[in-house]
């Protein structure tokens, strides 16, 4: 990641089972993120919703957690791209386990490709606020 991040940049922290979502309110030099939402996985074995799934087909040997983790990237990535469509942010940073960032990876519309500035593949999700900070400094 070799630019800075803007202010007002959206940075979600995620991994197979929830996801933290922050604003940079810094200044543009500076790097301060506010935690806004905090979104978790809900478990579709429980739901029975039809079309929640992972997306492709379910190998048969994918246990619950495993299908769950798949279809709550696919979720993850549903909203960043309709927010992205409905301009809800300008830049996104994207930071998952490599997992589950590779899952998100083939999901996002061209709209989000074109609004991510970076992705970073570290599982932080239940990192302190300062070492969530600390590595997008690291990486730029």
């Amino acid at each position: 990641m070799q630019q800075h991040i803007p202010a007002g940049t959206l940075v979600v922290v995620a991994d197979g089972g929830s996801a933290r979502v922050f604003t940079n309110v810094g200044d543009g030099r500076t790097l301060q993120l506010k935690q806004h939402d905090e979104l978790k996985v809900q478990d579709i074995s429980a739901q029975g919703v039809s079309g929640q799934g992972p997306s492709g087909s379910m190998p048969q040997d994918m246990s619950i957690s495993q299908m769950n983790e798949a279809t709550f990237a696919k979720q993850l990535a549903g909203q960043l791209n309709e927010d992205a469509l409905n301009n809800r942010y300008a830049h996104l940073v994207l930071i998952a386990d490599p997992q589950t960032l590779g899952r998100i990876r083939p999901q996002l519309h061209k709209e989000v490709q074109s609004r991510l500035l970076a992705d970073l593949a570290k599982d932080l999700t239940n990192a302190p606020l300062e070492d969530i900070q600390r590595a997008l400094e690291q990486a730029r």
